[in-house]
């Protein structure tokens, strides 16, 4: 695992690099950095919690001037754009969650990317060969895997809808830090080194990530006066300085004709945005889904994004089992074959909503849950996989005679994004997961912008076919895995959480839920726990300690593991949550991951004794 940032002594910061944008000299002492991470935080006040300690902290400057929930959530969101550039930014995309503690009701926007108008059906089929781009590194890599951003869009809706800050005071933080520098740390320097020769790819990238042919050292001061412009853009325009006028021209013509560099190998298709596309561009407000499990009400993100309805089916298909008196591995056997039949009904029924009939109400139907659960033998896993999808025009909870087709998971989705939780003193609590697709994106940055691109187009499935809901067509929102959960206990918070990690994401969440809810774990206990995914295929990932605690026990019932990794990062981890759990007298349990992806950090306004 990547090493905890550390805080620099001041004695020692001596720091190798020039440039004007990228890893600079500068004495650490000059403005103290966050660098520390704390994975719990017990306090009143206010909470949060995210991979990066420079966001959290920005959270909690907000939260501490009397800024909510939705204003620290915009904030630690524009700063992870500064310090967590390969994973989230305003080159990309989210879902925002907001509990209105005044209204009690949970609200949502869909800041999805969108396929450019002229985006055909074939997309992805190279002209020259008549077969798909190699996903890996050509398609990922190139204009024409590019959405329209969301993400800005986003943040100036959830201002709008929830805050109390302008677009410009809530980026104030991200400025400051994108001025003055973050500590790089390893992970930011290992990710840098396996996306070099996408990076070099491209001259706006490797000018700014590759200083003088390499990553920015561990230990170095990594600054992006690029990118402290364009937010300064957008606190004097709004979002309109980004989806019109000379960005939107900029961010158009970097994906028709990416900057590559004259010695690159890599074949980088071209795109289709204009800046017609951009200007079109909306953020959506969306009702959550919604079910009730073991007393508590469930609230997800609604389609373009899957999680809240996979999550949602999943915990309807647990709901009929007592898992509390399981043993572990009995638990997590019918976790798994949960899993397994809600991403069967994913891959047949869900996509965007403004181009396919999407059967949510059937999906979240309790009826149908059970109905679903009949599936499972808690003695046998349920093989071959994929299994078959359910009929959500044909159920009233009764175990069925036979079963629909098999519908096989097509799993495109990438590993990195990036996730956050926040809670004020007033009881509003947000939870936003955000992303820019690929470790890196498309690997293009706008030429003195400062942001990478997204390369969000690729969760739509290669090959164009009719009757898949999650098809290419233009104007259209890609699937998406993204599953940002609040948990109510009669009417109030108990629990919001959500995780980076393509599709894994889902079964993160959904695992975390078991964990706490089921198995008795404290939140940080729920997020340490080792993880596997089911995502309806003939192998299940798994991490290895995993592996390790509960093979033995699930490999008899007919689980095959192979142990996580992903093909382009090589990481050995399932997700990255974050969470903020609600007790009494207004405490706040702000948890994080304690080791993967580097630890993230939990900060609360004022501690518990």
């Amino acid at each position: 695992m990547p090493h905890v940032r550390r805080r620099l002594a001041a004695a020692t910061a001596v720091l190798a690099m020039t440039a004007t944008t990228g890893a600079v000299a500068s004495p650490a002492f000059a403005d103290p950095r966050e660098t520390e991470k704390s994975a719990t935080a017990t306090g009143y006040g206010g909470a949060v919690s995210t991979v990066d300690p420079e966001a959290s902290a920005a959270a909690i400057e907000v939260l501490r001037k009397g800024g909510n929930a939705a204003d620290a959530a915009v904030a630690a969101a524009a700063t992870l754009g500064v310090t967590e550039p390969y994973s989230a930014g305003i080159g990309g995309g989210g879902y925002f969650v907001f509990y209105d503690a005044k209204t009690g009701k949970v609200g949502t926007i869909d800041g999805r990317e969108t396929a450019p108008a002229a985006m055909s059906h074939d997309a992805f089929i190279n002209p020259a060969t008549g077969k798909p781009y190699p996903f890996t590194p050509e398609l990922v890599t190139s204009g024409v895997s590019v959405g329209v951003p969301g993400t800005p869009a986003t943040w100036e809706r959830a201002l709008e809808r929830w805050g109390t800050l302008s677009l410009g005071e809530a980026l104030k933080p991200a400025i400051k830090v994108a001025n003055r520098g973050f500590v790089v740390d390893e992970t930011f320097r290992q990710q840098t080194l396996e996306n070099k020769v996408r990076f070099e790819a491209f001259t706006s990238t490797s000018s700014l990530f590759l200083p003088g042919g390499d990553a920015p050292a561990v230990g170095s001061i990594f600054q992006n006066h690029d990118l402290a412009e364009t937010y300064r853009t957008l606190a004097k325009q709004g979002t309109d300085g980004f989806y019109t006028g000379p960005l939107a021209e900029e961010i158009a013509a970097t994906v028709q004709a990416p900057p590559k560099s004259p010695d690159t190998e890599l074949p980088v298709p071209v795109g289709h945005m204009t800046a017609a596309d951009l200007a079109a561009y909306k953020a959506l407000d969306q009702d959550p889904t919604h079910v009730e499990y073991r007393g508590y009400d469930v609230y997800g993100m609604a389609p373009s994004s899957s999680g809240g309805t996979t999550v949602g089916e999943a915990l309807n298909i647990l709901e009929p089992f007592n898992l509390a008196d399981m043993p572990a591995s009995g638990a997590l056997h019918h976790y798994l074959e949960a899993s397994a039949l809600a991403f069967a009904d994913r891959a047949k029924y869900v996509g965007d909503p403004a181009f396919v009939n999407v059967p949510t109400a059937a999906l979240t139907d309790p009826l149908f849950g059970k109905e679903r659960a009949c599936q499972i033998n808690p003695a046998q896993a349920a093989v071959p996989k994929p299994v078959p999808a359910g009929d959500v025009t044909n159920y009233d909870g009764a175990c069925p005679a036979s079963v629909a087709p098999l519908a096989d998971e097509k799993d495109t989705e990438n590993i990195s994004t990036t996730n956050l939780t926040v809670a004020d003193k007033w009881g509003n609590v947000v939870e936003y997961t955000l992303t820019i697709e690929q470790t890196g994106g498309s690997g293009i940055v706008v030429p003195g912008r400062g942001f990478i691109l997204n390369n969000e187009l690729t969760d739509f499935s290669t090959v164009y076919d009719p009757a898949d809901p999650n098809r290419i067509e233009p104007g259209k929102r890609p699937r998406s895995s993204m599953s940002p959960t609040i948990i109510l206990k009669e009417g109030e918070p108990f629990l919001a959480l959500g995780s980076p990690g393509g599709s894994t994401i889902i079964t993160t969440v959904l695992q975390t839920i078991l964990n706490r809810v089921d198995l008795g774990m404290t939140i940080s206990e729920a997020l340490a726990a080792p993880r596997a995914a089911q995502r309806n295929t003939a192998n299940i990932s798994a991490e290895q300690e995993f592996i390790d605690a509960y093979a033995s026990e699930l490999e008899p019932l007919g689980h095959v593991f192979t142990k996580a990794g992903d093909s382009f990062t090589s990481l050995p981890e399932i997700g990255a949550a974050t969470a903020i759990e609600f007790g009494p007298g207004n405490r706040m349990v702000a948890a994080a991951e304690p080791e993967r992806r580097g630890g993230g950090s939990a900060m609360v306004v004022t501690p518990a004794p």
